[in-house]
């Protein structure tokens, strides 16, 4: 008798185990209010109106008497970008924004794709709408949501949208591309209340595709994008097609984890480790643990007290340019420390670097932007969405000079549909402006395998 219990007992401990399992829970959310004040009864107006980006000449004159008025600081000798941006060169970044840098022309570049703002939950979402132009009859396109970090913007893709809508080559996908920025960066209102997370944001950019008729889609992310989609992909499996992402930090450690950290360096094959995972992870200490408290400690401001400094930078575009230029410089490639210009210019031109800072100046977003990872980290890093696996098909672009490396069985930790991890031949986190035909190439790809298209 007590066999035959026991016998039962485990039996059906195996059944649950297998029933939980094979169960694919999805993150839950509920409708919030970010607008000032409370709620009206009238019901939302969900129409989308065009937007165009505009300046005037006060607003650049204002610019410039700020320029001129900055107080410079010298820099340590023989300290190039390790104390952070280097005051030399940035006597050179300021005197191109002041003399050169025209940024009404950069304003018509911006407007060169359709621009548009529609109210969800109380506040206004800005976002790029690029549809391709003259298909031939019968091509069908497929939609995209690319959704941008800090502090990057959506100006980040506009290297990439021609790559996707406008390929070279007729047997790639033909992709219809909505960028839209995050809520309290660049053109989206920033919210009025607190708790506005990276699982709101998720919400609100459902509600977005879902009004503009995408009932599936595909997404890709980046940095906060990176978290913004995959909270979309928890939320709404069946809508997101497939995940692409160039950014993949772990969200929990787990057991495989662990002892790939403790054995990984004396049993790589054991793990799946290739040589650049034990480049970029071994000596532990110093490779990650050591090396993400040198550059995160801009995190640990804005994930406790984001307004206090960020009320300087809002006033000062001096002191603007070289907080968000720096992480341009570090998390391109951490060699880039060394130099005394940061390398900047190596991967990116001032003229695009200066149009990313504008978009926060002109837009005066920097505190709302940076009270992102007090929204984030404010309760922890236990949130519900960081123990739920996705289930959607997913592929990482794996670019060599990431911030934060993450090996294939890391990644596969979170996301349990792996189809693709690309070690991409060179670049560092923000892929998308600095390499945008590798980026676009492992889209094409990833999709390609989704669709059954055939790749090239």
């Amino acid at each position: 008798m007590i066999t035959e219990v026991l016998l039962a007992l485990v039996l059906g401990v195996v059944v649950y185990v297998l029933l939980l399992k094979g169960k694919q829970e999805t993150l839950q959310t509920e409708d919030g209010w970010w607008g000032i004040g409370e709620p009206t009864q009238i019901p939302e107006d969900e129409s989308i109106q065009p937007f165009r980006i505009e300046t005037s000449s006060e607003e650049i004159q204002d610019l410039h008497r700020r320029i001129d008025q900055t107080r410079t600081f010298p820099s340590l000798e023989d300290s190039q970008f390790n104390y952070g941006f280097n005051s030399c060169y940035l006597q050179k970044v300021i005197s191109y924004w002041r003399n050169e840098f025209d940024w009404k022309k950069q304003v018509e570049k911006l407007n060169r794709y359709p621009h548009y703002k529609t109210k969800i939950e109380g506040i206004d979402i800005h976002f790029v709408h690029v549809r391709p132009r003259g298909l031939p009859d019968g091509t069908a396109t497929i939609p995209l949501l690319m959704v941008h970090g800090w502090p990057g913007s959506f100006y980040e893709f506009y290297g990439i949208l021609p790559l996707l809508t406008e390929p070279s080559s007729p047997d790639d996908i033909v992709f219809e591309v909505v960028c839209p920025s995050l809520p309290g960066y660049g053109f989206s209102e920033a919210p009025y209340k607190k708790g506005f997370n990276s699982v709101c944001a998720a919400r609100l950019f459902h509600k977005l595709m879902k009004r503009l008729g995408f009932n599936q889609f595909y997404a890709h992310g980046g940095d906060w994008g990176w978290l913004v989609t995959t909270n979309m992909a928890q939320l709404e499996p069946k809508t997101i097609k497939g995940l692409h992402l160039n950014f993949a930090p772990p969200s929990k450690p787990s057991l495989p984890m662990m002892l790939s950290i403790m054995l990984g360096s004396r049993f790589p094959k054991l793990f799946g480790f290739t040589e650049h995972d034990l480049k970029r992870l071994f000596p532990y200490m110093d490779k990650v643990l050591v090396e993400s408290l040198k550059e995160t400690g801009y995190m640990h401001i804005q994930a406790t007290k984001p307004d206090t400094v960020g009320r300087a930078l809002n006033d000062s575009p001096v002191g603007l340019a070289a907080y968000i230029l720096e992480k341009f410089s570090t998390w391109t490639d951490p060699e880039f420390r060394n130099m005394e210009d940061g390398g900047l210019e190596r991967k990116f031109s001032l003229e695009d670097l200066l149009t990313n800072v504008m978009i926060y100046w002109t837009t005066g977003s920097i505190i709302s932007s940076m009270r992102f990872y007090k929204e984030n980290f404010g309760k922890g890093l236990d949130e519900p969405h960081s123990k739920i696996p996705v289930y959607v098909p997913t592929a990482l672009a794996s670019f060599p000079n990431e911030l934060m490396h993450s090996p294939k069985l890391w990644v596969k930790q979170k996301y349990h549909k792996l189809i693709s991890f690309t070690p991409m031949a060179r670049g560092g986190h923000f892929a998308a402006m600095e390499e945008p035909e590798l980026l676009a190439k492992d889209i094409q790809n990833f999709i390609k395998i989704l669709e059954n298209r055939k790749m090239k």
